[in-house]
């Protein structure tokens, strides 16, 4: 997302909670599935201004938020802050109330690595530090600090072209896959990336095939529609849609088993409410807004979004690329209140303490022979729907299903425990 770069400049004031207030425990709270909605709207949230997370969360009425954004503070870090001000640290006191505020009443974030001013100035994770395992332990921090299921990696700029950054980062992404299965937790990654109005562009696309090549599993992909600097009028909710039909194209030549509403559940859409930063050609309206909710409901994509929560007022009509409005004519939070209606499908918050004993009393000797299907259960096979809760048996075992899914060969359960709890 374009952060302008002078706001690098601006000194942001910390969000903490109240010591010891609504503080997080994310070591008795290990999630074990999503806490994001299967359908969800999670504008953006500048993090970086002073502003309040929950108090616009509750203000706006966006109980689902991107946190924007998560990068190093200087080249060659290894350490990530929000926006990477050292007095912003990864750590319950920063934003750790809010999120357990927003928890409350039903909702939660999405933590954004990256951004505009992070890859443009070599500040984005990957790119500053060259230890693979120290990236992986970046992005295990975030989610033990604030117990999130799904972080969001914002890729543009110049770490497009870094090469050795994009693969460091998708190696990252797989040790974190790996972590957090052999620890019983669900993290799904999302990549944000540029797009044309045709898809998205080869250097966007080299990332996802980089991606495939490290076997890391990429959940969302997130097109930024907006900011096409081509010279050309737009119909913005128009080339939203014929770009999003472009990225289902590439996500298919990238993953050929899956079928075409396995792949329209792996696009995430972000628009640039009102005047983006190439002007009034591409301007993103109140009706836009609407047609575009309506599609993605159709569509059955995983995530619509926007930036940015604080531009969502008509403050300064006329004058695009703002932080702090959209440059149309409209009420506050109208484009909030539109796309709202797109959030949908269950999400599974975990108990506050996990049970000390498993939920099933497993006898003293097991059986000669074991049955091959438990009482009870179905054997799991690929390319078969499973909703949360659902119990599996393979290979003698069974399974509780974590996350709704449409399984496919090579997620067995026991290859695939970020999907199935051992029971």
């Amino acid at each position: 997302m374009r952060r302008s770069l002078a706001a690098l400049a601006t000194t942001a004031m910390v969000a903490t909670g109240v010591a010891g207030l609504l503080s997080l425990t994310p070591q008795a709270q290990a999630a074990t599935t999503s806490r994001i909605p299967a359908h969800v709207f999670a504008p953006y949230f500048e993090a970086y201004n002073g502003d309040s997370l929950s108090g616009l969360s509750a203000q706006s009425g966006d109980k689902f938020l991107t946190l924007a954004f998560v990068q190093t503070p200087s080249r060659g870090s290894c350490t990530v802050y929000f926006n990477g001000d050292t007095s912003m640290p990864i750590s319950s006191g920063t934003f750790g109330s809010d999120i357990a505020t927003m928890r409350n009443m039903g909702g939660d974030v999405i933590p954004s690595f990256g951004g505009f001013a992070a890859d443009n100035q070599g500040t984005e994770i990957a790119d500053s530090c060259t230890n693979v395992d120290s990236i992986a332990a970046q992005f295990e921090k975030v989610v033990t600090t604030y117990d999130v299921t799904r972080i969001d990696l914002d890729i543009e700029d110049n770490s497009l072209s870094n090469t050795a950054g994009i693969d460091r980062r998708n190696k990252a992404i797989k040790k974190v896959e790996d972590w957090a299965a052999a620890n019983g937790r669900l993290v799904q990654f999302s990549y944000t990336l540029p797009t044309t109005t045709g898809g998205l562009a080869p250097d966007g696309l080299a990332v996802l095939q980089n991606a495939v090549a490290n076997n890391a599993r990429i959940d969302i992909v997130n097109m930024m529609t907006f900011d096409y600097y081509d010279n050309a009028s737009h119909n913005m909710a128009t080339d939203t849609q014929t770009s999003a039909n472009g990225l289902i194209n590439q996500l298919r030549s990238l993953y050929p088993g899956r079928s075409t509403a396995q792949l329209w559940s792996m696009v995430g859409i972000i628009e640039m409410v009102g005047i983006d930063d190439f002007g009034p050609a591409e301007t993103f309206t109140v009706a836009n807004a609407t047609t575009v909710t309506n599609w993605a409901k159709t569509q059955g994509i995983a995530s619509l979004s926007f930036w940015a929560l604080q531009r969502d007022n008509g403050g300064c009509p006329g004058t695009g690329g703002l932080d702090n409005c959209s440059g149309v004519s409209q009420s506050t939070w109208q484009f909030s209140k539109i796309m709202q209606s797109f959030t949908s499908g269950s999400t599974s918050t975990p108990p506050t303490t996990p049970p000390t004993t498993p939920p099933t009393t497993k006898p003293t000797s097991p059986p000669t022979t074991p049955p091959t299907t438990a009482p009870g259960t179905t054997t799991w096979a690929p390319n078969t729907p499973y909703v949360i809760g659902q119990v599996v048996t393979y290979n003698g075992k069974r399974y509780q299903c974590r996350q709704s899914h449409t399984s496919l060969p090579g997620w067995e359960p026991p290859n695939a425990l970020a999907l199935w709890l051992p029971v």
